[in-house]
């Protein structure tokens, strides 16, 4: 049995999975796919496995992503071939809430300003804080990563709705909606607050009426991915006073180009896509893998976080 990873994890993470699993033959690797005629496990972050790979990897059976998103794989030639997918879903939730919690706080208490201020050693109580509490957040996606960002938010009395594709309930949400109610509830939100994937129903699915229905002070926030709306209607929307504010950690075109408007936009915050980095990150990964790999190895195939690629998640 060959496991190939396409990225070098640490030394003793390395050792913890070669001493669990002895009858395995581990190649830990940095975007060296030379072996990958031998896998029959390809462990990746999802991004360097392209279609020709899929069809000289004869041994393959499975494919795991650690990385919520799959869909940079090509999926016709894994769907073809019957490989299994599965991701690290779920391992997110922690960094990415913390992430979400700490630029909304920073707008609330004008830490931007107070940062400013201090580098030009200027003295000016004129701060325009306010507070968390007694706001409104919508929150697109609320799985794992939404609900533990509603969470977060409820601690600090922020009244959470979210808004997912059937509108079932959701935890730590005070209310859900589905994607064709989204419009009933944006007036409300003092957030707005994006983890969706990248899926056909999600492409572009953020219209200009959905901005035009936000409160003029409402931040925009897109933890999830870039394709949710289009930049052009985004621009649009700050610059004519749609909304407050955007805190973007993902986008159209990453890395995003040099002179894209949003880098000197003052109601922008960007993110070079990083909420959801974090120390711990391959240990999760590893965590949920190994006992995958423990199933995998007695013929089991009933995973954590199964991917049905047709759907995209």
């Amino acid at each position: 049995m060959n496991v190939l990873f396409t990225f070098l994890p640490k030394e003793k993470q390395q050792n913890r999975l070669t001493e669990a699993f002895p009858e395995v033959s581990f190649s830990f690797t940095y975007h060296d796919k030379t072996r990958i005629n031998d896998a029959d496990i390809i462990v990746t972050y999802g991004e360097d496995i392209e279609a020709a790979d899929i069809r000289i990897a004869d041994r393959l059976k499975w494919i795991v992503v650690a990385s919520a998103g799959v869909e940079k794989l090509p999926a016709q030639e894994i769907l073809s071939r019957g490989i299994i997918v599965s991701n690290v879903r779920g391992i997110h939730k922690t960094p990415m809430s913390e992430s979400v919690l700490a630029h909304l706080l920073a707008l609330k208490r004008s830490l931007p300003q107070l940062y400013s201020q201090q580098r030009d050693k200027e003295w000016n109580r004129k701060v325009r804080s306010s507070e968390l509490a007694g706001t409104t957040a919508v929150i697109l996606g609320p799985g794992a990563i939404g609900s533990e960002i509603g969470r977060l938010l409820q601690a600090f009395g922020v009244r959470t709705i979210g808004c997912n594709r059937s509108g079932r309930p959701a935890p730590y949400m005070n209310e859900t909606v589905p994607f064709t109610e989204l419009k009933t509830v944006l007036p409300e939100a003092d957030a707005v607050i994006s983890v969706l994937p990248s899926t056909e129903e999600t492409r572009h699915m953020l219209t200009d009426s959905h901005f035009q229905s936000m409160k003029e002070t409402a931040v925009f926030m897109n933890f999830g991915r870039g394709d949710l709306v289009s930049d052009e209607i985004l621009v649009r929307a700050l610059k004519e006073g749609e909304i407050g504010a955007a805190v973007l950690d993902v986008f159209e075109t990453e890395p995003l180009p040099a002179d894209h408007a949003f880098w000197t936009m003052e109601n922008v915050v960007v993110s070079p896509h990083v909420s959801s980095h974090s120390s711990k990150y391959v240990e999760r990964s590893i965590d949920i893998f190994i006992p995958n790999l423990r199933k995998f190895l007695n013929g089991q195939t009933d995973f954590t976080n199964l991917i049905n690629l047709e759907r995209g998640y």
